[in-house]
């Protein structure tokens, strides 16, 4: 099997279609073509549905997808440890960043990554941190910083780097303003705005309210934090953030405790494959990210 019948493969995987797999892989799409089906005369095995506007993978095509995504990144990680012994650092390095997670400064860490390594590529992909941890266990990030309420993840290793409750943010008239912390049950009947369901601290809300039984119906879902303190200190409902994004000036909102308990604490963590395939490139960067760490206290 070769490795590049492997890569084309994967790619139309990934694009669900042979036109932009082929775009993808600067490669013609029929000889994309003639390299998946070389594959599956080699596995005698199908390996996509096709039709005419796009591709979906079959059983024996789900399972080689994951295999084949380990043996990619073994064999990067095998090239890579050649040109280590021969003092260079090359290939490639995939980090994944929820916003405003705070904790470290990753954008020095990647300057001072890319002036001390620069015959490594570097792509930063910015989402929620659930579909990014999926794509640490499939290979397809070798790095991310992500967000959770502080449970295991099948296939990641998470390393905590901070953590912090969760509070109410409300308008500054609301009817809780001045009573201390407050249970989740006093917030019953509210209207919530909130992050996209793949935001970890979506996720804690989620489950926190479902643990309790009560309804969060959430009017306002939104992707960015500035916005949804800007919803909030206009009246338009009320959210439940970590700590520092509470914390945030140039707003009017109100910021109430909840009782202890009342949710999972919300957890800043690096978050790499369980697998052993990690790159000589993620090593570099987690080594950084250590003497940042040790120079900067956390909060």
């Amino acid at each position: 099997m070769e490795l590049r019948h492997l890569e084309h493969f994967v790619a139309v995987a990934e694009q669900r279609h042979f036109t932009r797999a082929a775009e993808a892989m600067s490669i013609s799409q029929s000889g994309l073509s003639a390299s998946i089906r070389a594959l599956e005369r080699e596995l005698h095995a199908s390996l996509f549905v096709r039709n005419t506007r796009s591709v979906e993978l079959t059983e024996a095509g789900r399972a080689l997808l994951v295999e084949g995504r380990r043996t990619l990144a073994s064999a990067a990680a095998a090239r890579e440890a050649v040109a280590a012994v021969q003092g260079l650092l090359r290939g490639s390095l995939s980090v994944g960043l929820e916003q405003c997670l705070g904790v470290v400064n990753v954008p020095a860490i990647l300057a001072q990554f890319r002036a001390a390594h620069p015959g490594v590529e570097i792509s930063v992909r910015q989402g929620g941190s659930t579909p990014m941890l999926e794509e640490l266990a499939s290979g397809r990030l070798d790095v991310a910083f992500v967000a959770t309420g502080g449970e295991p993840v099948p296939d990641v290793t998470l390393r905590p780097l901070a953590s912090e409750s969760m509070v109410l943010v409300c308008p500054p008239d609301h009817r809780l303003v001045g009573g201390g912390p407050i249970a989740l049950e006093k917030l019953a009947g509210e209207s919530f705005i909130d992050f996209d369901r793949t935001w970890g601290a979506r996720a804690i809300t989620d489950r926190a309210f479902e643990a309790a039984a009560i309804e969060h119906p959430v009017s306002l879902e939104v992707n960015d934090v500035h916005t949804l303190l800007a919803l909030v200190s206009h009246g338009l409902g009320v959210a439940l953030v970590p700590e520092r994004i509470a914390a945030k000036k140039g707003f009017t909102h109100a910021t109430i405790p909840l009782e202890p308990h009342a949710t999972d604490r919300w957890q800043v963590s690096v978050a790499t494959s369980a697998e052993p395939t990690a790159t000589l490139a993620a090593d570099a960067l987690l080594g950084m990210l250590d003497a940042q760490l040790s120079n900067t206290p956390t909060c």
